[in-house]
């Protein structure tokens, strides 16, 4: 049986990491328009309901935040296309509205994406960045792939390529459809959806 003092204890816990994810979803808006250098926890308290207290006693400092505040928005887009892979049930509907999805986010969360590859960049020159990147980057990779090895499922083929190369492939997409997107372009998004419906297609092989 589980004792009292376990379930107090994981209460507690469940508490913190409760008041955790609510001070991160305040801080992501300043992170995402200001960026990594140019935000500190005390610029992100004056942008939110919280003081500059409160967000020292729950991360230790900005690099922990901002990890924290990424990792948490990149979960959420990885159960997004899980969804995607999930419903489908032909191969052209799986591209279809993997295309969508990846064009609808860059719309939606562009200064999200932003923080996210300014963040990877960071971690060239930042070693408390990089064990933190470099688990958010294989969890995108292992949503990329489920993505491809469904639509190969479902076309009755195979991958022609690893999944690291899957995931370099559509992240550079990626990256420069929002590069294109945050300077004004009309076409980014339409470039991104057929750009990722023929990377599909390409990626597997009768």
């Amino acid at each position: 049986m589980t004792k009292p003092a376990d379930r107090i204890s994981r209460r507690q816990v469940d508490k913190f990491e409760e008041r955790r994810r609510q001070l991160a979803d305040a801080a992501l808006q300043t992170l995402s328009e200001l960026g990594y250098a140019r935000t500190s926890l005390r610029e992100i308290a004056q942008n939110s309901e919280f003081s500059h207290g409160v967000l020292h006693y729950y991360f230790r400092d900005k690099v922990e935040l901002i990890t924290y505040c990424v990792r948490q928005y990149k979960a959420r887009c990885v159960l997004r296309y899980d969804g995607i892979v999930h419903d489908a049930e032909e191969p052209d509907a799986l591209a279809r509205d993997f295309a969508e999805g990846l064009a609808a986010t860059l719309v939606e969360d562009a200064l999200l994406h932003r923080l996210w590859y300014d963040l990877r960049s960071q971690s060239l020159f930042e070693e408390s960045f990089r064990a933190d990147v470099a688990d958010i980057d294989e969890s995108l990779e292992r949503m990329i792939w489920r993505v491809v090895g469904r639509y190969a499922e479902l076309a009755g083929i195979e991958p022609t390529c690893s999944s690291s190369m899957a995931y370099a492939t559509f992240d550079g997409l990626f990256q420069q459809a929002l590069l294109r997107h945050l300077a004004g372009s009309e076409l980014a998004t339409d470039d991104l959806k057929a750009g990722a419906r023929h990377l599909l297609s390409h990626l597997v092989c009768a």
